[in-house]
């Protein structure tokens, strides 16, 4: 038996899969300990945890952590003579012409950062030795007096040697018991010294919330007689046991995304549709990720509240519009749609637990996409007057009539994430209509055709159950964590052997790590080679075979990178360039057991087969379906509603929706 809980802006969802039997729950999240949803969740479906072998779980605890600026109290530790490099930052600007812009916020004051004598060079080399003692010995009774809760040691060129940072840290742990040490060859083994402080200033930021809130989980979860593997989602898309986690929490910021794209995979992949771009629109928010032949794209760094990470991430655009964006008036009379949410609490005026103001999810209930009496199969009360009541100011202001204005704030819903599939495909060299749209999240599926044809995509590819495909996403997921390191040398004869030097190194600390964890043997690698020309600012990843690193020369090194370029830039530079590597990249997963498809609960609704809907232009009526008695391999023309437990599919006019032999839906446009 398989778990997978994760928890939302808005709803926490629970998928439990046993054997053939699927079991589903929505529960409203708790923002202020999202635990109590996890829980609420599981003792809804009565679930014997004593019986359930995996237990995954994503959540936005460490991302709100940094947004809202509730971490742990941290000391920064630095090289003397680079107390300021966290304010100093980069020299750019990201709105030239804003006269009061300022660089975003440390998570630390000045007052909070010291410094320590020692000096190592980009290569390793140590210039200034660390009185280690000393340093601790003046240091701890500091840190002590200030009431810190975590320290981040970043010292200079420790991503080449490490020894100083280790042995610095070491003494601290002894000296100041029970306080969170995190060193930055730890989370960030790469050069560029400002992006790597703050990386590890940052997960000595999470560090204790994470470890606080998984500590309360596990706790809890063992009181109800859970005591197996307990998994925690990556933002990688891939998970590892809780324990490894507590050790690197910053690759938790982004775990709810990435665990929806990894469902979406996993299932649509049944139906072999491998080139896609994922559409989660859930409570809050929306997250779009474009996967080329059933592989979505990494990228080394993210940033988040304008701080950067370099931890590996899925490579994924959001955007301010889920289901509980609010629907506003600028000051010049304009209409607005996010990014301001209504989120779990009070939540959409519809929910009728206190929320007053319009927002999307009232747009639909208005519009008739979503039905009041099949709101989670009938198990949560929606208020169709409420959502009026709360659109009524804005459609008086603009002079129209509310179902106007409802379908109005829809499509600036629509031209929002419109925007943002454009930046991960058409701005990136990719044509959005040679990939399916795969739409999951509560709202998703509501919006999922008018996107496709704003974009003149043909097909969307819809996965049962779209509502909870995060939680799925979670037990469908292969163990994994990506090693990251510095090492800078030229492309010349010698290099192949500092390439396979390279591979053996890592690959053998991922092997025990990954033994360490109990997940040894049947190891997959994917082994990335940070490569460039001479004199370039940024590095190219260039996916190297690990079938032919033994018989791989220089030439062939050449022959890659130079494959690579061309793919982004269109050209691949003179033969006579110097070419250098900078850094490698080892992706090592633990596949999992094939997890079968799930479907959706049933929705009793024996009496209405129509539905009225108010459009721009007048009410019109809609045929309502079920999702799971919907027949197999049987064409179904708009508009249509197909409603399901976790989520509704609108189909409109000039589309047709059919439901294959793996649960897929797929809505196509009409020719």
């Amino acid at each position: 038996m398989r778990a997978g809980a994760e928890v939302g802006g808005t709803f926490t969802d629970l998928v439990v899969v046993d054997g053939d039997r699927v079991t589903l729950r929505k529960v409203p999240s708790t923002p202020r300990s999202p635990d109590i949803g996890v829980l609420a969740a599981l003792d809804e479906t009565g679930l014997d945890l004593n019986r359930v072998d995996d237990l995954v779980h994503g959540s936005t605890v460490a991302t709100n952590a940094l947004l809202e600026r509730k971490g742990a109290s941290v000391a920064f530790v630095t090289t003397k003579g680079f107390r300021d490099i966290l304010f100093l930052q980069r020299h750019d600007r990201r709105n030239i012409y804003d006269l009061r812009y300022a660089k975003p916020a440390p998570v630390v004051a000045r007052r909070d950062c010291f410094e320590v004598a020692e000096r190592v060079d980009a290569a390793g080399n140590v210039i200034v030795p660390l009185d280690a003692a000393a340093e601790a010995a003046r240091l701890a009774p500091l840190i002590a007096a200030g009431g810190y809760q975590a320290v981040a040691i970043c010292l200079l060129s420790s991503y080449a040697n490490a020894e100083h940072e280790r042995a610095l840290a070491a003494l601290l742990d002894e000296a100041l018991p029970g306080m969170f040490v995190t060193c930055s060859a730890d989370v960030s083994r790469e050069f560029r010294e400002f992006e790597r402080a703050s990386t590890a200033t940052l997960a000595a930021y999470v560090q204790p919330v994470i470890d606080a809130y998984l500590d309360r989980l596990a706790t809890s979860l063992a009181e109800r007689g859970f005591a197996r593997r307990f998994s925690v989602m990556q933002s990688n898309g891939g998970r590892l046991p809780a324990e490894g986690m507590r050790r690197n929490a910053i690759a938790a910021l982004f775990s709810g995304p990435a665990a929806g794209v990894v469902g979406a995979i996993r299932q649509v992949g049944r139906s072999n549709v491998k080139d896609i771009v994922t559409f989660d629109m859930g409570g809050t928010s929306t997250d779009i990720c474009l996967v080329a032949d059933g592989r979505p794209g990494i990228s080394p760094d993210t940033e988040l509240d304008g701080l950067p990470v370099r931890t590996p991430v899925l490579d994924i655009a959001t955007v301010g519009a889920g289901g509980g964006s609010l629907v506003w008036m600028d000051e010049g009379g304009m209409l607005r749609v996010g990014p301001r949410s209504a989120g779990a609490e009070p939540g959409p005026a519809c929910y009728g637990k206190g929320g007053t103001l319009p927002t999307i999810t009232d747009a639909h209930v208005i519009r008739g996409t979503i039905q009041p009496d099949a709101f989670l199969g009938g198990a949560m009360k929606i208020y169709r007057d409420k959502a009026v009541e709360a659109f009524e100011p804005i459609a008086s202001a603009l002079g129209m009539s509310v179902p106007t204005a409802a379908a109005s704030a829809l499509r600036l819903g629509v031209a929002n994430i419109v925007r943002a599939i454009q930046l991960v495909s058409t701005e990136k060299g990719h044509d959005p209509r040679d990939y399916a749209l795969v739409p999951f999240g509560g709202a998703g599926p509501l919006l999922a055709a008018e996107i496709a044809e704003e974009l003149g995509m043909s097909e969307v590819v819809v996965p049962p159950n779209p509502g909870v495909l995060s939680a799925f996403g979670l037990i469908a997921s292969d163990f994994s964590k990506i090693y990251a390191e510095t090492r800078r040398f030229r492309v010349d004869g010698a290099a192949p052997d500092l390439v396979r030097e390279a591979f053996a190194a890592m690959s053998a600390k991922g092997r025990s790590e990954f033994e360490a964890l109990g997940l040894g043997g049947g190891l997959d690698f994917i082994f990335t080679a940070d490569m460039r020309f001479v004199g370039q600012a940024f590095e190219v990843p260039v996916v190297l075979d690990i079938e032919r690193l033994a018989t791989m020369d220089a030439a062939a090194l050449k022959d890659a990178f130079a494959d690579a370029h061309q793919r982004i830039y269109y050209h691949s530079g003179g033969h006579n360039q110097a070419i250098e590597v900078v850094g490698f990249r080892l992706e090592v997963d633990k596949p999992i057991d094939a997890i079968p498809t799930f479907m959706e609960r049933e929705v009793e609704r024996p009496s209405v087969a129509v539905a009225q809907m108010a459009g721009e232009n007048g009410s019109y009526e809609a045929r309502v379906l079920g999702a799971s008695r919907l027949p197999y391999d049987e064409a179904h023309a708009g508009p249509l509603l197909i409603e399901g437990y976790s989520s509704t599919i609108h189909v409109p006019a000039g589309w047709s929706a059919t439901r294959d032999g793996n649960d897929n839906i797929t809505l196509r446009k009409v020719q």
